[in-house]
This record gives C-alpha cells, sequence and structure tokens, in this order.
C-alpha cells in the first residue's frame, strides 16, 4: 500500500516563500508520476506541478515562473518550492502519486483523475 504525506504549509505574506515536502511508501515500481495539486473550498482541485521518475516536470501556468517541483528518490520525498506568494495561491495543497510499469514516460499530467494515491494535504495561507 503506498502512503502519502504532507507537510511545510503555513501562513505567509505575500511575496513570500514555502516549501511543502511530501514523504512517499510502499511505492511498488521504479516508474511514477509524483504530483502537487491544490484546492480552495467550492472549487475543483487543480493540478499545480508534475514530476516523473525521470525528472521530467510540468506545471500550471500561472506558477510556473514561481514553483519548482523536485524529488528526492533516496529519501522518498518530493517537494514543491513556492517563491513569491500571492493571496491567489491560498489553498489546501495535496501531494499524489500514480506508480506503475510504465514502458515510456510522458510528461506529467496535471488531470486529477491520473492519480492513484494520496496525501491528507497541508494548508497554505498567503495574506496580502
Amino acid at each position: 500500500q503506498v502512503h502519502m504525506g504532507e507537510s511545510g504549509g503555513g501562513s505567509v505574506q505575500a511575496g513570500g516563500s514555502l516549501r511543502l515536502s511530501c514523504v512517499h511508501s510502499g511505492m511498488p515500481y521504479n516508474t511514477y508520476y509524483l504530483g502537487w495539486f491544490r484546492q480552495v473550498p467550492g472549487k475543483e482541485r487543480e493540478g499545480v506541478a508534475g514530476i516523473n521518475s525521470e525528472g521530467s516536470t510540468r506545471y500550471k501556468n500561472s506558477v510556473k515562473d514561481r514553483f519548482t517541483i523536485s524529488e528526492d528518490s533516496a529519501k522518498n520525498t518530493f517537494y514543491l518550492e513556492m517563491n513569491n506568494l500571492t493571496p491567489e495561491d491560498t489553498a489546501r495543497y495535496y501531494c499524489a502519486a500514480r506508480p506503475g510499469l510504465f514502458p515510456h514516460l510522458g510528461l506529467p499530467s496535471l488531470q486529477e483523475d491520473w492519480y492513484t494515491y494520496w496525501g491528507q494535504g497541508t494548508q497554505v495561507t498567503v495574506s496580502s
């Protein structure tokens, strides 16, 4: 069973930075996709960034110059470095994974239904 757990959320002022971490365990394969999503109450969950096990990344357009997704495979941990935060980034952030026997790894998906395993989320609040 794959387990995912986020940490690093908090409250910051606009222009500040946060780094979210997601520790995963039980990944059954060495090939996988990892993603960060966020959700505001009353709205759908949206994909923010993704990375595959070869290190290819994809970002939501509104964050690609401010957010960086990365992975430390030795620690079974991946990160979302968020800089120049704005109040519009306020949301609950979730990490997600989809392991599999992929013969070819494409760019990560930012679609919620692509991912199989999810963390419980961590709140990020940005004040103006």
